[in-house]
């Protein structure tokens, strides 16, 4: 593993390329995904994302053994659990929409998980909305039952309302630690630090906000305590906050996708959390 990432920031970002606003065709994600891998950040990269729709063109193109993460709706999951890729690492699956009781979905993904012997991560996304406490509860179950359920939620999308606010980032993130449920982010996550994007005027979460917070909650900090963290929006104090920190495993937060991981690399790198390694000068010639 590269001296660069250390394990607080080891897996952090799932490669999204082929999702938006990136959109990359899967001919060009997949050799990318490659690139990433041999390069000097390749301890923070997850799986490569993919559609489950997608798995014979990944077969396809993907070398033996890519790992790679299948999403889905739970019946889609349903029927193609007999012929998934090799490399599956994770299924990551809506359990419903906004405003619908999410615990049929999860019972639908249980009943699967309850027969699969592969050594899978499921992630079960849950809207920040109804019905969210009585879901966490319900993965709460799932794995005090001894089954790989995590939850999974969105910080971001098309529309404001989307963009849950740093209170209740924060009461989600608390609920998961009193629960011991981890968790994974998608959506909305591009930069370190909370900003606002300039072409639509979103206000977007950081994942270094979210990274301190998370350290914070593990150490016992309120969702009081962890809103005014998530609403920072200046870098070097997020980073400092996190750096006594570098040398841990990364608490409760599995991680998050990005549609492009140079993004993570280049904000982590300049705050000074990634060290880029200096390229060996080659020898000088001697008489």
């Amino acid at each position: 593993m590269s001296n660069a990432v250390p394990p607080l920031l080891t897996a952090l970002v799932d490669d999204a390329a082929v999702f938006p606003p990136g959109s990359a065709a899967l001919e060009d994600a997949v050799p990318a995904h490659a690139r990433h891998r041999e390069s000097w950040f390749a301890p923070l990269i997850g799986p490569l994302l993919i559609p489950l729709a997608d798995r014979d063109a990944f077969r396809a193109l993907a070398p033996p053994g890519t790992a790679v993460g299948l999403v889905g709706e739970p019946a889609a999951v349903e029927a193609a659990i007999g012929d998934l890729p090799a490399g599956t690492r994770q299924i990551e699956s809506p359990m419903a929409k906004r405003g619908e009781d999410p615990l049929p979905g999860i019972e639908r993904l249980a009943a699967l998980m309850r027969k699969s012997e592969e050594p899978r991560h499921w992630y079960l996304e849950v809207p920040l909305a109804w019905g969210l406490m009585s879901a966490l509860d319900a993965v709460a179950a799932l794995r005090a039952e001894g089954l790989p359920a995590a939850a999974k939620f969105r910080t971001g999308g098309l529309a404001a309302e989307l963009f849950p606010t740093p209170v209740e980032l924060a009461a989600v993130i608390c609920a998961c630690r009193d629960r011991d449920v981890p968790f994974k982010l998608t959506a909305g996550l591009h930069h370190a630090v909370r900003h606002t994007d300039a072409e639509t005027g979103l206000v977007h979460h950081g994942f270094l906000n979210i990274l301190a917070a998370v350290l914070a909650a593990a150490d016992g900090a309120e969702p009081s305590d962890l809103a005014g963290i998530l609403a920072a929006t200046e870098g070097p104090p997020l980073a400092d906050r996190v750096r006594p920190a570098l040398d841990r495993d990364r608490p409760l937060w599995v991680g998050f996708g990005s549609c492009s991981v140079q993004d993570p690399v280049t904000d982590l790198t300049m705050l000074g959390l990634l060290d880029r390694p200096r390229p060996i000068a080659p020898k000088e010639a001697t008489a």
